[in-house]
């Protein structure tokens, strides 16, 4: 059964009714009612086949504003200058070889989002079980795979956000906390729908985005497009 909470904030909403992003922000605003600062999140419906692993969605984007969120990053690298520069860069766990084993051996990798040189990626084909079904591998698509690690850390605790599609063929991004300026997460959308859109798969065909809807933790969710 909805909550009483749920049921007004779907009185609000006009049936069959596609919402300007200004709007929809809004009305999301307006409903806030938990005591913890929520999230606001955007999910795109993509017209993709999830199983051609040739039209999966995988990308990222840099949101100006950030998440609101503070991510915790691992870093695979060896060499001490790199080490040294990601954790100056604020990465919170670094390693290479001896970190892919504590993995292997504990089955965890307690990180928001893993990042890695090209050299260590062989080496990480014995935790790709681990790391895979939690969204952590590193993939050269959403650039967690490069020779700059220390940059890619520095965006990743700036606000940039990674992104894949789901077995639906969705795909669910955090935009910030609802706490946010107006202008600040309408910026942060218009940046990541770019990157969406940018990251058409070659065997896509016809109109690749059918539908986004705007959500926050709590609140319901409101179709802008």
């Amino acid at each position: 059964m909805r909550s009483k909470r749920y049921r007004k904030n779907i009185e609000d909403l006009e049936k069959n009714k596609i919402y300007s992003v200004e709007e929809a922000l809004e009305l999301l605003k307006k409903s806030q009612a938990a005591k913890f600062d929520e999230t606001v999140e955007a999910h795109f419906r993509l017209n993709i086949n999830p199983e051609k692993t040739e039209q999966q969605v995988r990308s990222g984007a840099e949101l100006p504003y950030g998440t609101g969120k503070s991510v915790k990053v691992a870093v695979f690298a060896d060499g001490q200058a790199e080490v040294e520069a990601v954790k100056a860069a604020g990465a919170e766990i670094v390693g290479g070889e001896n970190l892919i084993e504590e993995i292997r051996a504990s089955g965890n990798l307690a990180a928001d989002v893993a990042v890695a040189t090209p050299e260590m990626m062989p080496k990480m084909a014995k935790i790709a079980k681990i790391l895979g079904p939690r969204g952590l591998m590193p993939n050269p698509k959403n650039e967690t795979v490069v020779k700059d690690v220390a940059k890619t850390v520095s965006l990743l605790k700036k606000g940039k956000v990674n992104f894949k599609s789901d077995k639906s063929g969705n795909v669910h991004v955090p935009l910030g906390k609802i706490s946010f300026e107006m202008s600040a997460l309408k910026e942060n959308y218009e940046v990541l729908k770019k990157a969406v859109e940018k990251a058409k798969p070659g065997g896509a065909k016809g109109k690749f985005i059918k539908a986004i809807t705007l959500s926050s933790t709590m609140g319901v969710g409101i179709r802008i497009a």
